[in-house]
């Protein structure tokens, strides 16, 4: 599927630096298609599992999550930027290139021994989804499978921040 969808995905070379190549899912997005098979794809990720509900991280988590959850018949919860939720919360800082960012997530959105699926659109250092990891598990969730559209494997989610996850991604990126 990989080469597949692809073809969907815009490379903008030196965006927003020079010796960057810039993967700009917005194309697969507004293709009724390439929107279709990513999130087909990635419900797909959890064929034969026992997954309780979906999470997905603002914003573009929430562009496939909310589908995937609707496509397996389950809910979806938001992991947002800080201060966005309006009922108690708990919250994760998580590193950034540039400086730290927080998530939240409402306290009462994961059920201890829920199993969960992460969906997102890209996995780069892991640092994200490392952080709502974290959250699923001080609420006494499990992650069960963490699903991606693209995967920049040369920066390291897979042997850094996320090993020992299940992890799959529909497109894989060799380098960053």
């Amino acid at each position: 599927m990989a080469d597949d969808l692809g073809k969907y995905i815009t490379s903008i070379p030196d965006f927003p630096k020079k010796g960057i190549v810039f993967r700009d899912i917005t194309t697969l997005i507004s293709d009724p298609e390439g929107f279709r098979k990513s999130v087909d794809g990635l419900a797909h990720m959890v064929d034969g599992m026992k997954v309780d509900v979906v999470v997905g991280s603002e914003s573009r988590g929430f562009v496939f999550g909310a589908p995937v959850a609707y496509k397996l018949g389950l809910g979806f919860v938001l992991a947002r930027k800080k201060g966005k939720l309006p009922r108690e919360t708990i919250s994760e800082e998580y590193g950034l290139e540039y400086g730290t960012a927080t998530l939240e997530m409402h306290k009462d959105s994961i059920k201890k021994g829920d199993r969960v699926f992460i969906v997102d659109d890209l996995v780069a250092t892991g640092g994200t989804t490392k952080a709502i990891i974290n959250m699923v598990e001080r609420l006494g969730g499990k992650v069960v499978k963490i699903g991606f559209v693209m995967e920049l494997a040369g920066l390291g989610a897979r042997e850094g921040a996320l090993k020992g996850y299940d992890m799959d991604s529909l497109i894989i990126y060799p380098g960053n």
